[in-house]
């Protein structure tokens, strides 16, 4: 009988966010499955890791079922640390991060908690994805995706993934039968254009709320943006090693 795998299941909405029991009911169809996410939402705390506070992680039960879960007082990133360090008894064979209320594309993967446990991840030598569905409702229809979800995991569990890359797969707001496919993509090259609204509490103290817009860009058809605009699921191979291998040859020219 063949072994089944061993998956950890992350994210950055929480432990309770429907989103990751989604992706728990997923995983427990294809391996045996590992839960450590945070105790609260985690969102925008891009690759962030607890150094000057102590971290708490404890067992939990949320919904019946066969996986092991931990709920943890740090980042997605201590998430996948301590799961790594401290949990586990082995290494895992995948770690799936999500499903994130909300889109982690273009630009956007720099900022994500979600991403940044799945790069977390990668950096520890277990192969891994973040999913991401472009819909922040809370109920959210993340079982329009599943098996898409299935797929993908299935052939990364399969195929493996290359040295130093993880998978960034973002999700339309989109019934099943409307989605058109998967696409693997190149990141669009977008920006958030940004606004802080200044306010005043009743007590007459100022404070500000981070807003923007984001802006595309790129127009090419071979973008995570251009896919999900059309109906697709966009899926974008991320390397962590952010040398910029194009720029040593000309940086090297420099008189220094």
């Amino acid at each position: 009988m063949q072994k089944r795998p061993l998956i950890l299941v992350t994210n950055d909405d929480g432990i309770t966010a429907p989103g990751i029991r989604m992706l728990i009911q997923i995983m427990n169809e294809i391996g045996d499955v590992i839960v450590v996410a945070p105790d609260n939402p985690q969102s925008g705390m891009g690759h962030a890791i607890t150094v000057n506070n102590v971290l708490h992680c404890n067992a939990i039960e949320i919904d019946q079922g066969p996986q092991i879960e931990y709920s943890c007082s740090g980042t997605p990133a201590d998430c996948v640390k301590m799961a790594k360090n401290e949990i586990l008894n082995r290494t895992p064979d995948l770690c799936v991060s999500g499903i994130n209320h909300g889109a982690n594309s273009s630009i956007s993967v720099i900022y994500s908690g979600t991403m940044s446990a799945a790069v977390e991840a990668g950096i520890e030598g277990i192969p891994a994805i973040g999913f991401s569905l472009l819909d922040f409702d809370w109920h959210a229809d993340f079982g329009a995706a599943k098996e898409s979800i299935k797929k993908i995991v299935i052939n990364v569990l399969t195929n493996g993934l290359p040295d130093g890359v993880v998978l960034n797969v973002n999700i339309p707001k989109l019934k099943e039968e409307e989605i058109k496919g998967v696409r693997v993509c190149r990141q669009a090259n977008g920006f958030w254009k940004e606004n802080f609204d200044k306010r005043k509490s009743p007590n007459g103290k100022e404070y500000y709320w981070l807003s923007g817009e984001f802006i595309n860009k790129d127009k090419g058809e071979d973008t995570d943006i251009w896919a999900l605009e059309n109906g697709y699921i966009s899926m974008v191979p991320v390397q962590f090693d952010m040398t910029a291998h194009h720029a040593i040859q000309k940086i090297n020219s420099w008189d220094i």
